[in-house]
């Protein structure tokens, strides 16, 4: 069954038709090709498919497409602005927190979610905040770097 939804994307307004038992990562992946939305593991476990709903934190294999009706979703490919990498996507890169990429565009989303939280935050809750994040090829720490340099750049960025 199909159900029409009215929800906006990376700022973006969309009025779709979806079907009932799609989730919100196949409705972003195939239907709005934003294929910076990774299934990495269908169950919620791994965190790659991280998007932001209403600025919080949601696995989007595990919300239903029409569960977004009405909705704010930011993906990955939302958090540049005017062409320019966020500073959380530029300081991922300039630490090296990138190497296969898959986990990236979750971490990305949860870091930023953190950041808008929280603009000084310790080692602690920036690990905390990604544990629903997995990532099997960095071992972390060049990550948790990259978002403490994040944190720093907006900080020097926002004063006057």
């Amino acid at each position: 069954m199909r159900h029409d939804i009215t929800f906006t994307v990376n700022n973006e307004s969309y009025h779709i038709a979806v079907q009932s038992h799609h989730t919100l990562l196949r409705v972003l992946r195939e239907q709005l090709v934003l294929t910076g939305v990774k299934n990495g593991c269908s169950e919620g476990e791994c965190g790659a498919c991280t998007v932001l709903m209403d600025g919080e934190p949601v696995n989007s294999c595990l919300v239903l497409g029409v569960e977004a009706d009405g909705h704010a979703i930011t993906t990955v490919e939302g958090l540049a602005l005017d062409g320019h990498l966020a500073p959380v996507q530029q300081t991922m890169v300039d630490q090296g927190g990138v190497q296969c990429g898959y986990c990236t565009p979750g971490v990305l989303i949860s870091a930023h979610a953190l950041l808008q939280r929280n603009p000084d935050p310790t080692e602690y809750e920036i690990r905390a905040s990604l544990v629903g994040n997995l990532c099997r090829c960095t071992g972390y720490t060049r990550i948790v770097d990259a978002v403490q340099d994040a944190a720093r750049l907006q900080r020097q960025q926002s004063v006057p």
